[in-house]
């Protein structure tokens, strides 16, 4: 069954079959077939969209992961381009409460408006949110109007049995209810996953498409999260699960729902591409070498189906609005947010009503800055409030001291906190009891926020639990100087060659990483140290890191070869304890220096 605006929301439970996934598109191509370039009387941009031509608005926002209070740090910046090509950083952007005013007041005027998400709205979340297993989140989105979202990897973190309870509702099944007679009602918006699907049945775990519909006008939304998703969250929760490939399962669907008569389509897809440029309003339709943009989603683009008229993206954290080939070569609009509910996109997809079809020469797209200088939605503030109210007595434990902001910035291989993080799990997993390890890798997708100063010192358990909010368990396992030196180079190659995943390493390892060279090859492997001496390849080392690399996520399937494994302490647990026990408020902890890793470029 395909669910539709005009139907009431019922029940989407694990492996019901029905419609609607969610991202935010827009599209640049040729006219679909037989439309005509004229716009009669009564175009949709004169407010009423009686006419044949409809503009309908398309917001959208991807990878909120539970940013509900406004982000700190790098988390709450953005890079801008200015005309003389120089960039400039905008400060202070984010926050749901803003995210809600600015989508209300761009709402303003549009009788035709839809809001879709691509993915990881929940899941990596700070404290506020993830202490309640995201039901704030879910909570301010229903406020926030949105229509459809596709579920992305972070969606799975607490396997699919909680995904359904956070689309169906209840109270959560260990903790119960958070708030005294109040039961969570889940999200009103649905949660598309179309290639997720079960292994014996071939049915898909939640909805595959949702269609949008008013006064006639219909939009279809196919939602996918990427094929990998397996690889990069905890194998247990998805058991029985299958993610099947993103093109051919869009291109499944968009003929699903021609067959239904709906030829207007957007695809919600949680992977996304690289930009050359890092600021938010880049044009990465820049020809020439070394600029445009990269990553899974210039393959994936070129292979969907004509018949899908925008792609929504996430998952990389870029901010882009490109426009990329179809597969007739005829342009197609691809767009992506960022991260953390920093921007938001606006995208106006014409709607022609003789041929129910999106004319992609009038499409236009463009990303817009969540500033903090508008009116927090008061809606928006009173949920933080009350939920703030409930998370205050753990949120506001001091666990540490910091003398500066220890940060996590995304445009750099070797990051300070990744490093403090690597160097609190080698200390709390040195002691022979508890594990004897030699060295410690930490995956740096772990680490989801900087560490931020406050006007004092101070550390709250909140902040920690804002870092490293997974609380996967720590393990210590052999791994021979060859297997090491395999793992650093998977960090490029194989699952990681479009998009490296570097490791950040503890503080008495060290290497060189020459990116001028391809592949396996970026890994200088006679530069590999250990306390300032070469790995030896045939030498069994004990190597700290958590659960999740030791199962070799992310794609590191050598650091799944490790041989006696002991399990520790939590990742959150070894780093709160390390700032404890090496900071005070007569001398707080600095940032570890960079160097650890040599970048050759």
């Amino acid at each position: 069954m395909a669910a539709t605006a005009k139907k009431k929301r019922t029940a989407r439970g694990i492996l019901a079959v029905g419609a609607g996934l969610a991202t935010v598109g827009a599209l640049v191509a040729a006219l679909p077939a037989g439309a005509s370039q004229d716009a009669p009387a009564g175009h949709g941009s004169n407010g009423k969209g009686w006419g044949r031509m409809v503009d309908v608005q398309l917001l959208s926002f991807n990878d909120l992961h539970g940013n509900l209070e406004p982000p700190s740090g790098s988390s709450g910046r953005l890079t801008r381009l200015k005309e003389d090509g120089t960039t400039e950083v905008v400060n202070n952007v984010g926050g749901a409460e803003y995210l809600a005013t600015h989508l209300r007041q761009a709402r303003e005027g549009h009788r035709y408006s839809v809001t879709a998400a691509a993915g990881d709205m929940i899941g990596a979340s700070p404290l506020l949110s993830g202490l309640f297993h995201d039901e704030p989140t879910i909570e301010a989105l229903n406020k926030l109007k949105l229509d459809v979202s596709s579920v992305g990897n972070h969606e799975f973190d607490e396997g699919a049995r909680e995904l359904s309870r956070i689309q169906n509702g209840g109270c959560h099944p260990t903790e119960g209810c958070f708030e005294e007679g109040k039961r969570f009602k889940g999200a009103k918006f649905p949660y598309l996953a179309a290639n997720v699907t079960n292994e014996k049945s071939g049915k898909p775990l939640l909805d595959p498409y949702f269609i949008w519909e008013r006064d006639g006008v219909r939009i279809g939304f196919i939602g996918v999260t990427l094929e990998g998703t397996a690889n990069i969250v905890s194998a247990e929760g998805i058991k029985g699960l299958k993610f099947g490939d993103e093109v051919e399962t869009i291109n499944k669907y968009a003929k699903v729902l021609e067959r239904k008569g709906v030829k207007s389509i957007v695809a919600l897809l949680h992977e996304g591409g690289l930009p050359a440029s890092g600021a938010y309003n880049y044009d990465c339709d820049t020809p020439g070498a070394g600029a445009g943009i990269s990553g899974p989603i210039v393959d994936i683009a070129k292979n969907v189906t004509p018949q899908v008229d925008a792609l929504v993206t996430g998952h990389t954290h870029q901010a882009y609005a490109c426009t990329i080939p179809d597969p007739s070569g005829k342009p197609r609009t691809v767009t992506s947010a960022a991260s953390f509910g920093r921007l938001y996109t606006d995208t106006t997809l014409t709607y022609d009503r003789r041929t129910k079809d999106i004319v992609r020469t009038a499409v236009a797209s463009a990303n817009h800055v969540v500033t903090r200088d508008v009116e927090p939605a008061d809606d928006i503030s009173k949920l933080i409030k009350r939920w703030s109210a409930l998370a205050a007595p753990i949120a506001n434990r001091p666990v540490g001291h910091i003398a500066e902001s220890i940060e996590n910035p995304s445009d750099v291989y070797e990051k300070p906190l990744g490093n403090l993080i690597a160097d609190a799990q080698l200390a709390g997993l040195a002691p022979a009891d508890k594990g004897g390890a030699q060295l410690a890798l930490m995956n740096p997708g772990g680490v989801r926020a900087p560490l931020t100063k406050g006007a004092d010192s101070v550390v709250t358990y909140g902040q920690a639990y804002t870092v490293q909010p997974f609380t996967n368990m720590m393990t210590v396992v052999d791994l021979t100087g060859a297997q090491l030196v395999t793992a650093l180079q998977q960090q490029v190659s194989g699952a990681n060659l479009a998009s490296p995943k570097i490791l950040q390493v503890s503080k008495n390892f060290s290497y060189t990483l020459d990116m001028t060279k391809a592949g396996a090859d970026r890994i200088v492997v006679d530069s590999v140290r250990l306390n300032g001496e070469p790995i030896d390849p045939s030498k069994s080392y004990r190597v700290a890191m958590n659960e999740f690399l030791t199962g070799g996520g992310d794609g590191f399937p050598a650091l799944a070869a490790g041989a006696n494994k002991l399990v520790g302490a939590s990742d959150l647990d070894i780093f709160i304890a390390y700032l404890t026990a090496n900071s005070s408020a007569a001398e707080p902890l600095r940032a570890p220096a960079t160097g650890r890793i040599t970048v050759v470029k």
